[in-house]
């Protein structure tokens, strides 16, 4: 683990030049009017926790920390530790099976169910690429191999394509991964229509060998194609014991509340029980061994009406994704693993 105020200050460089200058000054002013506190005391305050708490500085925000004691705060998992804590618990070496889509596909194909295929497959038209072209399923999710967050996707419609238009399209755009819209489990459909709405499942290798859960999120859709927080969507807690979801949904937008019933659908979301939840729980234990150099992923998950299935592993899994929807923070449980 790196430590020292050196590094602290590297930290703090980088993130004022990653800053989100609009939702910064957006956080600060509500957390202002909130507190009753100067911006000015406020912006000094998330720089002191760059360095007490090894928080980004948007994290104080993100999580709070203007409404939480020294002792709340030190709870919490920020982006510093987890940087470092991922730098501990998957080399820099192993993870390009998990950053880069295509390489996560040829080695865990037999947990990924769902046509794909390259854009070297569309040249060739090879095997791979007919399974996608000729698939009854009109949508396709256009992906860059190396793209987070959500970032680097769009979804189209076949028909508006002829093969070599679609691979023009592709180099155009920087995409190099054709993939089949996923058609999720009634449960999710109803919920929530307007896009692939994916279960994250954090699993961490323990010094026995065997596979603990650190914890499963629902990350749920409103009106957007990705169902990433950082879009603007939400996310939930599920039990691991049983796949329901045990509370209210959250967003990565501090002026937002907890919702407990889907702003579109109107389903109630806390209490719904997710499918297949026994075959998630084998599934990504099965994943978390076949690759032990990566000590640490979050896997995020379709559940479609066959079963689940891998859509990709996170070597840097998120902070907010884990720690917001359950309202605390959680960084115990992460410094029993680096004992």
């Amino acid at each position: 683990m790196l430590k020292g105020t050196k590094n602290k200050w590297i930290y703090l460089a980088y993130y004022f030049r990653q800053l989100d200058q609009d939702k910064m000054r957006r956080f600060v002013r509500f957390a202002s009017e909130k507190t009753g506190r100067s911006r000015w005391s406020l912006w000094a305050d998330a720089i002191r926790s760059v360095f007490r708490y090894n928080t980004g500085l948007i994290d104080y925000f993100l999580f709070r920390f203007y409404e939480k004691t020294p002792e709340e705060r030190a709870a919490w998992a920020g982006t510093g530790f987890m940087y470092e804590y991922h730098l501990a618990m998957n080399p820099l070496d192993a993870r390009d099976i998990l950053a880069n889509k295509i390489r996560f596909y040829e080695k865990y194909d037999q947990f990924v169910v769902h046509a794909h295929c390259t854009i070297d497959d569309l040249h060739a038209n090879n095997e791979q690429a007919v399974k996608v072209l000729r698939h009854p399923t009109d949508k396709l999710v256009l992906k860059d191999a190396l793209g987070q967050c959500g970032w680097g996707i769009e979804v189209i419609s076949k028909k508006e394509f002829s093969p070599e238009q679609l691979v023009s399209h592709m180099e155009q755009k920087g995409y190099d991964l054709a993939e089949v819209f996923i058609d999720q489990h009634e449960v999710l459909q109803e919920l929530s229509p307007s896009g692939l709405n994916t279960l994250r499942v954090i699993t961490q290798l323990n010094d026995h060998g065997g596979v603990d859960y650190l914890g499963a999120r629902l990350r749920i859709t409103i009106n957007s194609q990705v169902d990433n927080m950082a879009s603007g969507n939400m996310a939930a807690p599920v039990d691991l014991n049983t796949g329901v979801v045990s509370g209210p949904a959250v967003f990565s937008d501090i002026t937002k509340e907890p919702v407990h019933v889907h702003p579109i659908s109107g389903l109630t979301i806390p209490g719904l029980q997710l499918p297949h939840w026994p075959a998630v729980l084998r599934m990504t234990k099965e994943a978390a061994l076949l690759h032990p150099e990566n000590r640490s992923v979050g896997w995020d998950i379709a559940l479609t009406p066959a079963g689940p299935e891998l859509i990709e592993g996170n070597h840097n899994w998120c902070k907010l994704l884990w720690q917001l929807p359950v309202q605390t923070g959680l960084k115990d449980v992460l410094l029993t693993y680096l004992k």
